[in-house]
């Protein structure tokens, strides 16, 4: 029971896990990783910005470095524009323009052009990160491009951005993913909703309905009706409880129908024995009451060996046939030869139809004959005095159909699904025939079930029934 209740506690934590494992990813790699985009983006726009400045440089150069006082301005505003601080300095590194004023006239220490963007904060040939020669307290994005008068390097343009300024738009983009998966995940909540609707609540009948199959409560069904698969999973429990509780009846029917059948004609032998020893039937009478007892010890044989028949063909399988070819046009014309006396009695007479002189199947010679022995039986108990026993053979798309009709009192509509099964007898006194076991049609079926081929009946009441099976042709 403990097992059936942990899939929805798994799905809800997997769930959160899930939510939990994008937050992490968002917050670690995705930052990292928008981060180093965002550096990237802004040196090659800094990086353009200075090439712009290097030309207005070499235009401009007249063997001084100092930039024209209206270029000066212009890149103050540039500057601001790019919120960055942007650095014309001569080839010793001494810086001669600074757009925010404060190292104008200073020297870079150490300053050695070659080494720059080479180290492990390099961004690109041409921009780094860092503290630009310890010139910043704050870490910076700088670009620098050489300016080359004459085949000569003349100075530098040097443009730097605070990493915080960076970061800032970082943050903004984080936030920005952050609440877009926080709604992501808030309506992705929708999911357990559906869960719960759609799986979890009708995967909980269907578990109760297995637990009701379990106890043995075969009638309860499922009421989950959805059209999916966990629908269909219902159905085929329910189904399933169907055929249960119909075999379960069946069963306690069949067990009852055995001892009814069994203990009718032993019920006579006890009786008629008992009879004769007590001296009740006096010894002239020996002879009459025990062919009594003889035909009921031939019923008690014949119906277990129907029984047995069944057993042996409950399976459907082919397995135990044992298959030659014959002609079953012959095979009826020897069988319909058996019954010539009970024929007479009701002055019955055959009417044989058969499509072809010959008509050659592959079948179990002994088991087909016993079929068509058992319908022609049935035929001649249920036919009408002074009628037609119509007995027809024809093929059809690579099979032959043997069809026997009578012309008696028919079958009811509603009995005529149920004259399979064993022991059914039509009438609710056990049949008008007492001694038969109603096991023939059942055992006629599973022949034909067992050669892989088909039995119909077509019956109306008060004009006849009609038998038709297949065969396979060769």
């Amino acid at each position: 029971m403990n097992m059936k209740k942990k899939l929805k506690p798994k799905f809800i934590l997997g769930f959160l896990a899930f939510g939990l494992t994008g937050f992490l990813l968002i917050s670690t790699l995705a930052s990292d990783a928008v981060l180093n985009v965002l550096i990237r983006i802004r040196a090659e726009s800094l990086y353009e910005n200075a090439e712009n400045i290097v030309s207005d440089c070499i235009s401009s150069y007249d063997g001084n470095m100092v930039p024209l006082t209206s270029k000066k301005n212009e890149y103050n505003g540039l500057a601001k524009g790019i919120e960055s601080f942007i650095w014309i300095a001569d080839s010793e590194g001494t810086i001669i323009y600074d757009s925010e004023g404060t190292f104008t006239g200073r020297t870079i220490p150490s300053f050695d052009p070659a080494s720059f963007a080479q180290g492990k904060n390099r961004i690109s040939g041409y921009a780094e990160t860092g503290f630009f020669y310890n010139m910043f307290s704050e870490k910076q994005l700088s670009v620098m491009s050489s300016i080359h008068v004459s085949y000569q390097t003349r100075g530098y343009v040097m443009i730097h951005i605070p990493i915080s300024l960076i970061e800032q738009h970082q943050y903004e983009i984080l936030n920005l993913m952050y609440l877009t998966g926080l709604v992501l995940f808030a309506l992705s909540f929708l999911i357990l909703l559906i869960f719960q609707l759609c799986v979890y609540r009708p995967l909980g009948e269907i578990i109760h309905a297995a637990d009701e199959y379990a106890g043995g409560n075969l009638k309860y069904r499922c009421p989950v009706t959805s059209n999916d698969e966990l629908g269909y999973l219902s159905a085929t429990l329910n189904y399933m409880a169907s055929e249960l509780n119909n075999t379960e009846e069946y069963q306690r029917k069949f067990i009852s129908n055995v001892s009814h059948d069994f203990r009718s004609p032993l019920t006579s032998i006890r009786g008629y024995l008992v009879a004769i020893l007590d001296g009740t039937i006096p010894p002239e009478l020996y002879e009459k009451y025990l062919n009594i007892v003889i035909r009921e010890t031939e019923r008690l044989n014949k119906l277990t060996e129907g029984l047995l028949t069944l057993n042996q063909l409950g399976s459907g399988s082919s397995s135990g046939l044992n298959l030659s070819s014959f002609d079953i046009n012959q095979t009826i014309k020897d069988t319909c030869a058996t019954f010539e006396g009970g024929c007479r009695s009701k002055n019955l007479t055959f009417n044989l139809t058969f499509s072809d002189k010959t008509m050659m199947v592959r079948a179990d010679f002994g088991k087909i004959q016993q079929v068509i022995y058992n319908l022609v039986d049935n035929a001649i108990k249920f036919s009408k005095t002074d009628s037609t026993i119509d007995i027809e053979t024809y093929d059809r798309n690579g099979k032959v159909f043997v069809s026997i009709k009578d012309h008696g009192c028919g079958i009811a509509k509603e009995n005529q699904k149920k004259i399979f099964e064993r022991f059914y007898k039509a009438d609710n006194s056990r049949g008008k025939d007492k001694q038969g076991t109603g096991l023939g049609l059942s055992i006629t079926k599973e022949i034909i079930n067992a050669h892989q081929q088909n039995i119909d009946v077509v019956s109306t009441e008060g004009v006849g029934t009609e038998f038709i099976f297949t065969l396979m042709k060769i």
